[in-house]
């Protein structure tokens, strides 16, 4: 029998996503209530002296690291040794998303009346197995080459998290990976969304993960200048700042579970919201630094609200993507002024808190974004106390600001010039 179609608010007909179940593994904590508090409290970043190793010669020898157990505790002894952090993180942040849609991970329970053939996965990574990767070449033989494990391969796979989702939750629908840098874990939802919409899948886990808080993935940010030197890590994370001079590179994980709402309504699922809106464009500019004038951004985010139907003024706040370097705040902030004029909406940027998490940035974001519409406030940005007069957004400073019962615009751009947009919507709006 076919699906009803869900008609959202531009009147236009598809199978409308929303957000069952939602999962995270970030340095400000492991759960929505703790990473909402930290948020709210404008403390952090959640950065560090790194504990596994001291970056020598480096002005930067802090990072925003995941505490507690990489791995969640159904996996055994074995397989948590093999897989690379990334992948650990991956499956915290996914099985919390599935339980919390009301899955079982330790049976065939597959939510609701879904066959394991049509729930699929999209995960997001920049790097895949990074940890992986660096261990082999850690200590080179007697000619200078790496020492790979026969798990090596398989552990530093980009698609090693979507595979290891199909290994440990009845997945048995497409199974696919995106790596489009700090774009990936946003684009990873968007596709899984399209998933929904075209029929392909009742249910998708969607998300990204990122464990690159190792010695050379530090040294080669550094190179770049694109990490801050400060010296109070707590305070080095400064989006939108007039003293900002770089990123805290971070790890984690943001997972979500999205159903079509017919699907849902079926089981008696509540939804977070939905996604209402999806853009995503390509600058063809620089291989590392954003287009100057931002085309690219404004319209990946003028996609999504197109894809919406709905018109800027209608976002009640936007979550930017704002990872405290210099060039980008500004590109972006223009970008955010272009699209929905100066100092209109409020803007955040949970960057100040959880550090730059990369390819996991936009999924747990995108998470953030789904708490504030529930919360109905817009947390501060971390840190953010001389405003850039050169970025002209309406930026939340110091304490949550309130905002009324609708939609919002998620940003996430990338290196390679990247670019996408989500709008999430609360679903009686859509549904």
């Amino acid at each position: 029998m076919r699906t009803p179609t869900i008609r959202n608010t531009s009147g236009r007909s598809h199978r409308q996503a929303v957000v069952t179940g939602i999962g995270l593994a970030t340095p400000a904590g492991c759960t929505p209530d703790e990473v909402w508090t930290r948020l709210c409290a404008a403390a952090g970043p959640a950065a560090a002296r790194l504990r596994a190793f001291e970056p020598d010669g480096l002005g930067t020898w802090f990072g925003a690291e995941v505490h507690g157990p990489a791995g969640p505790t159904e996996l055994g002894a074995k397989e948590t040794r093999r897989a690379d952090r990334s992948t650990l993180l991956a499956l915290s942040a996914a099985f919390e998303a599935w339980t919390d849609a009301g899955g079982r991970t330790d049976g065939p329970n597959t939510l609701g009346a879904a066959p394991p053939e049509r729930i699929g996965v999209v995960t997001g990574t920049g790097y895949g197995g990074a940890a992986t990767y660096e261990a082999a070449f850690a200590n080179p033989d007697e000619r200078g080459w790496g020492r790979p494990g026969p798990m090596h391969v398989p552990g530093a796979m980009a698609n090693a998290a979507s595979a290891a989702v199909t290994l440990h939750l009845p997945v048995r629908g497409p199974s696919l990976c995106l790596v489009t840098a700090c774009a990936s874990g946003a684009q990873a939802i968007g596709e899984a969304t399209r998933l929904i919409r075209e029929g392909a899948c009742d249910v998708v886990i969607a998300g990204g993960a990122e464990a690159t808080v190792t010695p050379t993935t530090v040294r080669a940010f550094n190179r770049l200048d694109a990490l801050s030197t400060r010296g109070d890590p707590e305070r080095a994370s400064r989006p939108f700042d007039t003293d900002r001079d770089g990123f805290v590179l971070g790890e984690g994980a943001g997972f979500v579970v999205l159903e079509s709402s017919a699907h849902a309504r079926s089981r008696g699922a509540v939804p977070y919201g939905a996604v209402s809106g999806y853009g995503r464009t390509s600058d063809g500019y620089h291989l590392t630094a954003p287009a100057p004038d931002g085309a690219g951004a404004q319209a990946a985010m003028r996609l999504a609200l197109d894809d919406a139907g709905r018109p800027p003024a209608d976002m009640t706040h936007v979550n930017a993507h704002a990872t405290s370097t210099p060039r980008g705040d500004i590109v972006e902030a223009r970008a955010l002024a272009t699209v929905f004029g100066p100092e209109t909406v409020p803007v955040t940027a949970p960057k100040g808190v959880t550090g730059h998490l990369l390819g996991a940035a936009g999924a747990v974001e995108a998470i953030i974004t789904l708490l504030a519409m529930r919360h109905r406030q817009v947390p501060p940005i971390a840190n953010l106390t001389n405003p850039d007069p050169q970025c002209p957004i309406d930026a939340v400073m110091e304490t949550p600001r309130d905002i009324p019962d609708g939609p919002a615009l998620c940003a996430s751009f990338g290196f390679g010039g990247h670019n996408a947009a989500l709008v999430l919507s609360p679903t009686e709006e859509t549904v």
